[in-house]
């Protein structure tokens, strides 16, 4: 049943997708007086109804026969930025070339997408959020419609081209809202000309496969100034995201009796003939910790989104020139990535946000390995969580056990469990509680 469901679903996109690309609204409306004309008028004896189904059929069959002679020739160039951001509107260049002799006017241009329909597994084991609150047939449907919306990331609308010269290239600017992040993967483009009736469309469509990151939805923040002091960082901010022994490098200097043998500078000893070492020094600066929960049963989830905005807003808003931040979550293994003092920029680390998927697989104490790893390196703590349980208490406490400080950020759904928890008996000098309600993920923000 649940095959038949999705090859249902499937030719039906495929159907929608190609009338909305040839039959205009109008087109549609005339279709359907044309069928109902058709069942009313079958007794020509009776009715006169069969004169309006000739003539709408007329029109019908003029306007595809007009369709036919759209000799167009183009081709074009899409010039996209680096990155586009969940819910801003993106707007890019578009050359296009026209390549017949004729001056074209009337004509439309549309993004294509590449073909967002999921795998039939992808729709077997995918649930729509909260969809146990639907029928039976709703339920698959409004599954296969999220699914899509999930996999072809942003929507677009067909605009209208100004008279493109013959043999000569213009400008034009196409605007997109990116609804999730990810990847958003062009597959071509297509010009658009209506018959005289308005009624359908010919279609001339070029291949142009591109594709584009989309990063997380970024929340306004107020200024957010975590506790901790300075801690030392072996290795000094050139090894600060890695283990090892090497120190920051400072200035040469002479040989003095009882210097290592691997600080001598060779090259420089060449150069004057004695003995030269490379003098080094410890750094101490502020290290933080942000730790994304991404431990949830199903592959997306509402709340996981929310967490990963909110991930995404704080690396913006956390000054990290003068500090170092560690990204750390668990995906298909247990990652950690250091920004900040000149070793990542924040650009990057929105760019891994927009690839994290939910661990399925794993429970949450996969990632204490990764965060006691640096822990003795860390000045403070972010902790973003999805739910609140032993396993989460026992990392704070760990956290608070190290004399680190933390911030805790709980993300709930309406009606759960936590409605009923006391943030504020949690909270104490080295642990800040607060509570953020899917829907009002903003306003609570603020009173951070």
């Amino acid at each position: 049943m649940n095959r038949f469901i999705y090859r249902f679903f499937r030719f039906s996109y495929a159907l929608e997708q190609s009338r909305r690309r040839r039959l205009t609204t109008g087109g549609l409306i005339i279709l359907l007086c044309l069928i109902i004309s058709a069942t009313l008028g079958l007794d020509t004896t009776q009715n006169l109804t069969y004169q309006i189904f000739t003539f709408l059929l007329s029109i019908l069959i003029t306007s595809i026969v007009f369709s036919r002679f759209f000799a167009f020739r183009f081709s074009a160039v899409r010039i996209l930025p680096r990155f586009a951001t969940v819910g801003v509107k993106l707007k890019y260049r578009l050359v296009i070339h026209n390549k017949t002799n004729k001056i074209q006017h009337n004509l439309k241009l549309l993004e294509s997408f590449a073909d967002p329909r999921p795998t039939f597994k992808e729709f077997s084991e995918t649930p729509e959020p909260k969809e146990e609150k639907r029928n039976s047939f709703d339920r698959y449907y409004y599954r296969w419609l999220w699914l899509i919306s999930r996999k072809r990331v942003a929507t677009a609308k067909a605009i209208d081209l100004p008279p493109l010269p013959p043999n000569s290239k213009t400008d034009v600017v196409y605007e997109i809202t990116p609804d999730y992040r990810g990847v958003i993967r062009f597959a071509d483009l297509t010009v658009i000309r209506p018959d005289p009736f308005g009624l359908f469309n010919a279609c001339v469509t070029n291949y142009l496969p591109q594709s584009l990151l989309v990063l997380p939805k970024l929340y306004n923040l107020p200024p957010i100034k975590l506790p901790g002091l300075r801690r030392y960082q072996s290795g000094g901010v050139a090894l600060a995201s890695s283990v090892g022994d090497a120190e920051e490098f400072r200035s040469l200097r002479e040989y003095r009796p009882g210097d290592p043998m691997r600080k001598i500078h060779w090259k420089s000893w060449a150069k004057v003939g004695k003995p030269i070492v490379k003098e080094e020094q410890d750094e101490f600066f502020v290290r933080h910790a942000l730790i994304l929960d991404t431990f949830l049963n199903v592959k997306y989830s509402e709340i996981l989104e929310e967490g990963i905005a909110i991930a995404a807003s704080l690396a913006y808003e956390v000054q990290t020139q003068e500090s170092l931040l560690d990204l750390m979550f668990v995906g298909h293994e247990a990652y950690c990535f250091t920004f900040g003092r000149s070793l990542s920029h924040t650009d990057k680390m929105l760019e891994i946000l927009a690839s994290v998927v939910a661990c399925q697989d794993k429970t949450f104490d996969s990632i204490i390995p990764v965060v006691m790893e640096r822990i003795s390196l860390l000045s403070g703590c972010i902790c973003i969580f999805l739910t609140w349980d032993e396993s989460r208490q026992k990392l704070v406490n760990y956290l608070k056990g190290m004399g680190i400080h933390t911030l805790v950020l709980i993300i709930q759904e309406k009606s759960t469990h936590l409605e009923n928890l006391d943030v504020k008996s949690l909270t104490d000098q080295l642990a800040t509680f607060h509570l953020l309600e899917l829907g009002k993920i903003q306003q609570e923000l603020m009173k951070i």
